[in-house]
């Protein structure tokens, strides 16, 4: 086992460095001069490869830049870690190590991207005071979004300042706003796109949109406020049902932990867990969708 495990760490190790190598390479200017004429004698890109990825898009809803330009690395850091693990642990630890990092990994962006968010959407109706003041003082609806937009704080300072960027490389403001709204995928962005969108396109008084909005966007958030409250029972038993099996496996573990690997041994006891497992992973889920559903 020593041997084979002494391959599989230089193994791991010399194919970090490759990366390595590639991405110095790559970040090479010399490189980056190459590969941009070769850019150019291809043409035009197509929608699909100006389109973000996936990962790309989840980690820029949380806040977390873009994880592209070290992915190799990480990759290959949770490789190497999941077949030591393996040859350490067993099939058990190895499924683990495989399956746990990219959940938790999942799981913390989510959360991250809801809260974030969500305090943006609390600081919108701010943003929108600010433009109608400038309005009312005589400024024209783009340059009085863009000094709003300056004026805020963050997180929403920090996300949609990309508006102030598009719209400097000749974007279109109802256009600009509605990337930034299609990124973080809320109906309050959409609304103030849409808004700006309808007055570019028939004009109107801005003034009157903005306040119109602002009411619409707190009336929905105070709404949310007193749904939260009214099922706000439902969701902690929903809590305490999906998590009670989960400590009352922990108190077992801590109390009498050869009992239950005493049966995880016995053939009928790992068919019994697993099911129990399964069972735990279907209500979670179940629980969840109701939640949700709410």
């Amino acid at each position: 086992m020593t041997p084979v495990l002494i391959i599989t760490v230089i193994s791991c190790l010399m194919f970090i460095m490759s990366l390595s190598l590639i991405y110095r390479a790559l970040r090479d200017p010399a490189t980056s001069r190459v590969l941009d004429r070769l850019g150019e004698s291809q043409g035009p890109l197509t929608e699909k490869n100006l389109s973000m990825a996936w990962l790309d898009r989840a980690f820029l809803q949380a806040g977390l830049g873009r994880p592209s330009q070290r992915l190799g690395l990480w990759l290959a850091m949770w490789g190497a870690v999941t077949v030591l693990a393996g040859l350490l642990g067993g099939w058990a630890y190895f499924l683990i190590f495989l399956v746990l990092p990219p959940l938790l990994l999942r799981l913390y962006v989510s959360w991250r991207y809801q809260r974030r968010v969500r305090r943006m959407v609390e600081q919108l109706p701010q943003l929108l005071d600010h433009c109608v003041r400038s309005l009312k003082a005589g400024r024209t609806l783009a340059d009085a979004v863009l000094h709003a937009i300056e004026s805020s704080s963050d997180p929403l300072k920090s996300s949609i300042s990309r508006v102030s960027r598009n719209v400097q490389l000749g974007v279109s403001l109802p256009d600009a706003v509605e990337d930034f709204a299609e990124l973080y995928e809320r109906d309050e962005f959409r609304m103030f796109a849409l808004g700006l969108k309808v007055n570019h396109r028939y004009g109107g008084s801005a003034s009157e949109l903005l306040e119109n909005l602002i009411l619409l966007i707190r009336e929905r958030d105070q709404g949310a406020r007193k749904l939260r409250a009214m099922t706000g029972e439902t969701r902690i038993t929903a809590v305490v049902l999906a998590v009670l099996p989960l400590f009352v496996g922990g108190y077992f573990m801590l109390t009498n932990p050869s009992y239950l690997t005493k049966v995880w041994n016995d053939p009928s006891g790992q068919h019994m867990l697993l099911t129990a497992l399964a069972m735990q992973i279907i209500g979670c889920l179940g629980l969840w969708r109701m939640v949700r559903s709410i």
